[in-house]
């Protein structure tokens, strides 16, 4: 049995997720990004308090089918980007049909429809997210990161970041820049 669980972002979520599920006593075989495997389907009890417990902390359980699909395409483009290798002509497109095995056209017509912003959109807004950590964190040059996330030059990401931010990368950094909310990008337009 397969639940969609939207908004897991990070592996700490996948830990919540996991703790609330055996909260209710229901053992997990697997779980990842957005999808958990469990052994028997759970009762409806039990997946109104799951789904009411993981609502307060910011999830939510997929029933639509749709719903499921854009989040399996948001999971593979969180993961592409935190994995900070992202090569310089790297192709959206061919990534996700590679990835779900179906044309990219009906792929972002979907996006587009569900989310109402453009999945091209939704992958800018994260990795301007990427840059902003290391910015705070002073990971990286912005040389580095430049390379890491596939732009094709510093003028470019910082063109790219003032347009999503108003702000320079340098001057985000002097003001002690912060982060979006999962919840704030799937707003965002650019």
């Amino acid at each position: 049995m397969r639940l969609y669980v939207k908004n897991m972002v990070c592996q700490r979520c996948v830990l919540v997720v996991k703790q609330e599920l055996e909260k209710l006593h229901l053992q997990p075989i697997r779980i990842v990004l957005g999808e958990v495997d469990l052994p028997q389907p759970p009762t409806d009890e039990q997946l109104d308090q799951l789904n009411s417990q993981l609502k307060a902390l910011g999830f939510e359980l997929l029933d639509d089918q749709k719903k499921k699909q854009i989040e399996s395409f948001k999971n593979l483009i969180i993961q592409k980007v935190q994995t900070g290798d992202i090569e310089e002509h790297f192709s959206l497109s061919k990534f996700l049909s590679n990835a779900v095995h179906k044309e990219y056209a009906p792929i972002t017509r979907l996006f587009s429809e569900v989310e109402g912003i453009t999945i091209e959109q939704f992958f800018i807004l994260q990795r301007i997210e990427k840059v902003k950590e290391w910015l705070i964190y002073n990971e990286l040059t912005l040389s580095e990161i430049t390379w890491k996330l596939g732009y094709s030059s510093v003028a470019h990401l910082s063109a790219q970041f003032k347009k999503v931010t108003g702000l320079t990368p340098s001057a985000f950094k002097k003001m002690g820049g912060k982060r979006n909310s999962i919840d704030d990008l799937s707003s965002a337009i650019i």
